[in-house]
């Protein structure tokens, strides 16, 4: 039993499988990168638009699908069940006329081993038609909304380019909320000039939203974004392993037990990453990650007693 509210347990709990990401890419672009709303895009973000382990755009979802599907065959479970999540990853998932959207979304839930949808998108990029939307689609099968929160901290977030404020997540989670469609919030830690405190704050915060899920990820340094160079010019560093593994501890401490951790970290393109490097082999990170939890009597949050 991992010592937090994990995905894995979570899914088999709802749906009595096991379930896989399949991440796929909209080709909806992003207004943040297109000028739109903060301008020139948050300065960590690749050409990849955070979906870099996306299928490239050009292809209709069923080829993505199947291709993503191909890719995690070696993964699957012999003798026990297990299905997918249609996961919208690359750019902003919702940045697009309603038309497109349902289109693009109900030929992901056509698929019959498509159990969920999980759409990555901004909350400044969900008006009223398309939270309706969501709302409909959801009675054929769950629907969930990942929203790139990064920071509660207004000072980082304007470092970070992000292109909102606040308020505008709180609304959109209260929106969400009243139409019944789950909250995953992205946060990053190791961003420049937060500590521990920082981290705690947007935790806090998150804990207030009451948000159903989270995904705690490291602050990635990769090739092609306004990060690398600051990070040339020694303006920002990349956490070492072991302050990673303070900030990721103190924030499962922290955080509502309800919560489900979607991730405890991620794996930048080895093409592109230029730090940390250490986080480069996921598998090995998860491993230590979970070792030193159980040697800490890390637990929901709260100490083995």
């Amino acid at each position: 039993m991992k010592p937090y509210r994990d995905f894995d347990g979570e899914m088999k709990r709802q749906f009595g499988k096991k379930l896989y990401r399949l991440s796929l890419n909209g080709g909806l672009g992003c207004p943040n990168r297109e000028g739109g709303f903060g301008g020139g895009g948050c300065i960590f973000c690749s050409e990849g638009g955070s979906g870099d382990f996306a299928a490239g755009r050009g292809r209709s979802v069923t080829e993505q699908l199947a291709e993503a599907k191909a890719l995690v065959a070696g993964k699957l479970p012999k003798r026990t069940p297990y299905g997918y999540v249609a996961y919208f990853q690359a750019y902003t998932g919702t940045y697009g006329p309603v038309s497109k959207l349902e289109a693009m979304f109900l030929e992901a839930m056509e698929d019959r081993e498509v159990e969920a949808l999980s759409i990555a998108t901004r909350p400044d990029c969900l008006p009223e038609e398309t939270v309706s939307l969501l709302s409909r689609l959801s009675r054929r099968k769950p629907v969930w909304i990942e929203l790139g929160l990064q920071t509660a901290i207004p000072e980082t977030a304007a470092f970070i380019r992000r292109g909102y404020p606040l308020s505008c997540f709180t609304e959109t989670r209260r929106r969400l909320l009243l139409a019944g469609i789950p909250v995953i919030a992205h946060v990053i830690l190791g961003l420049p000039g937060e500590g521990r405190e920082e981290v705690l704050q947007t935790v806090d915060y998150l804990n207030e939203q009451k948000v159903e899920g989270i995904k705690l990820q490291l602050l990635h340094i990769l090739e092609g974004t306004d990060l690398a160079g600051l990070y040339r010019e020694g303006k920002v560093r990349a956490l070492s392993f072991e302050e990673y593994e303070e900030l990721l501890f103190a924030a499962l401490m922290r955080l509502r037990p309800e919560t489900v951790v979607h991730r405890l970290t991620g794996d930048g393109p080895k093409r592109l990453l230029l730090a940390p490097l250490w986080s480069g082999d996921k598998k090995r990170v998860y491993n230590r990650l979970h070792r030193d939890m159980e040697e800490r009597g890390i637990y929901q949050g709260k100490l083995i007693i």
